[in-house]
């Protein structure tokens, strides 16, 4: 008898203690959460992480946090994406988009874009404790001799390495075949014959055709790097439905009435790199400059660009540009967002995907300048919400990778921004980062001096 009241005991003390939850590893209490859905904002909203992932999110969690993030007055985001990002210095640059919150990036190809670079890439963003966004990319450039990139930016690109030359169609079902074989989004080709004088041919459009063809064939898919309106009816006509530029393409819903439609029915998703249009012109802007210098995570060789013989008359050549497009001197830096996102808004309401991306290069800084992409939304008149979705969800959705990143949900992975400031009420307040959070883990953030 005392043997089975001993044994009843025991089972309801066992019982009572598999109820007890387990802790979270971490627990942000008590924040406004704005999700990447395009849901409104919810309010005194706890979020539960375990294992890497979001276990729960409610106003009242199950268990205790092992560490506790007070989001009081704070206000908790997706991490954010870059989508259109190049490097030669991994090292330096991943800390810097850690820094601004931007915890996956896509690479779209580079000079240095081998195999083994490619793979120490991915490698550093698998990881949690130094800091490094998670890593998407493309294969390497898909291009012809004498073209862009490899034309206008030289370095060392090695043919059958950082970049394949195509000579002719029948190497691109080999080529194509050998690619997919990679972790890659898909084929980076470049159809621009630019992007600035002396002008070089356009890619075949046989060449495109073959490539999509075959892409399809083994599984893939292709990125197509457009320039212009006529680039962009090229990729289409291939059947390309991803285009890793907005910047060059000049939409008017009449003129351009058979392009439209054949957007409509190809339903392409883009990225928007506005950042192009401005990093261009930020010599003839010393107030933008020292914006950054403010933020002391660049240094001064970053800076001393802006004194550059060189890339002063390339910036005045781009004012002159614009002045020549609007027919007027007095051009603004919302002369030049605005009629882009007015044609981003008309096919977003058709449901054209956008998402955000800043081709990395001078004064197109990693991970500042995703925020100044979105703040040229915003100059552009773009929904705040519109504009966080683009950087986060729409992102994530264009790397396929919507069941894991892109949005605050139970089940995905804790890649989170907490804001200080309600990105609601000014898109500049992505920039009030209080903490990173990458795989359920605070990151280290750059030191200032």
């Amino acid at each position: 008898m005392r043997t089975f009241f001993f044994l009843l005991v025991l089972s309801f003390l066992c019982a009572c203690e598999q109820e007890q939850p387990q802790p979270f590893d971490l627990v942000i209490t008590n924040v406004n959460l704005i999700d990447g859905t395009g849901r409104p904002m919810q309010q005194d909203i706890s979020v539960g992480i375990r294992d890497g992932r979001i276990v729960q999110i409610d106003s009242v969690l199950e268990a205790e946090g092992k560490e506790t993030l007070n989001g009081s007055g704070k206000y908790l985001i997706p991490g954010l994406f870059d989508c259109h990002v190049h490097t030669n210095d991994f090292d330096t640059d991943f800390p810097r988009y850690i820094h601004y919150g931007v915890t996956s990036i896509l690479i779209t190809g580079g000079s240095l874009c081998t195999n083994e670079y490619y793979a120490s890439m991915r490698e550093r963003g698998q990881q949690d404790s130094i800091p490094a966004p998670v890593v998407f990319h493309t294969s390497q450039h898909f291009t012809m001799e004498g073209r862009h990139p490899v034309k206008t930016y030289g370095g060392n690109w090695i043919d059958g390495q950082s970049v394949f030359l195509l000579k002719d169609t029948l190497q691109i079902e080999k080529l194509v075949k050998r690619v997919s074989q990679n972790p890659i989004v898909g084929i980076k080709v470049t159809i621009e014959d630019g992007p600035h004088p002396p002008w070089v041919e356009r890619i075949p459009q046989a060449f495109l055709n073959k490539i999509q063809k075959e892409a399809t064939r083994h599984g893939t898919r292709v990125f197509a790097h457009v320039g212009d309106n006529i680039e962009l009816e090229m990729a289409l006509d291939a059947g390309i439905q991803n285009m890793v530029h907005w910047t060059g393409i000049d939409l008017d819903f009449e003129r351009d009435s058979l392009l439209v439609q054949k957007i409509r029915e190809v339903r392409p998703s883009f990225i928007t790199t506005l950042m192009i249009d401005k990093g261009f012109l930020y010599p003839l802007f010393p107030e933008w400059v020292e914006a950054i210098r403010q933020e002391d995570v660049f240094g001064e060789e970053v800076l001393e660009k802006a004194n550059d013989p060189g890339y002063i008359a390339r910036s005045q050549d781009n004012i002159g540009f614009w002045k020549d497009y609007f027919q007027k001197e007095d051009v603004a830096l919302r002369d030049i967002a605005s009629f882009q996102v007015e044609d981003i808004q008309r096919l977003q309401a058709e449901g054209i995907r956008f998402a955000l991306g800043t081709d990395t290069g001078t004064f197109v800084l990693p991970g500042y300048s995703l925020h100044e992409e979105m703040q040229l939304f915003e100059l552009g008149g773009m929904d705040r919400m519109e504009i966080l979705i683009m950087g986060t969800l729409n992102a994530a959705v264009m790397m396929q990778a919507q069941d894991s990143l892109g949005s605050v949900e139970v089940g995905k992975i804790a890649n989170l921004v907490l804001l200080n400031r309600n990105p609601l009420d000014e898109i500049r307040n992505t920039m009030a980062i209080h903490s990173v959070i990458k795989n359920g883990r605070i990151q280290k953030r750059i030191a200032k001096d």
